[in-house]
């Protein structure tokens, strides 16, 4: 099987994006520790900085702008499909609840 590293690579780069529009609603809060979230993508583990950027958002009262970026970059990682087949809640499970809970308010 080979592998298109360029398609790869493109789809890489859109999470990343995603992630990092997500990550700059996050940094007007001083009270937050990004660094962690910024060593996973700079690391290029895109999984980890999107289960740690869930993490931290979960108790907080973030525009839908936010959850929509995290909601492009899971569809971009594939992240709802893998949830199914997880008999816990995952950080996907959670974005989908506030994607949907911020849609209602706006």
């Amino acid at each position: 099987m080979t592998v298109d590293r360029e398609a790869l690579q493109a789809t890489w780069n859109r999470t990343r994006g995603h992630l990092d529009e997500a990550r700059a609603h996050l940094m007007g809060h001083p009270e937050i520790d990004l660094s962690a979230t910024l060593e996973f993508l700079e690391h290029n583990e895109l999984g980890l900085a999107f289960d740690c950027l869930v993490d931290i958002a979960d108790d907080l009262d973030l525009p839908l702008a936010f959850w929509e970026h995290m909601d492009r970059a899971a569809r971009e990682m594939g992240l709802y499909s893998h949830a199914l087949h997880k008999p816990h809640l995952t950080a996907a499970d959670l974005c989908r609840r506030h994607l949907a809970a911020a849609s209602e308010q706006d």
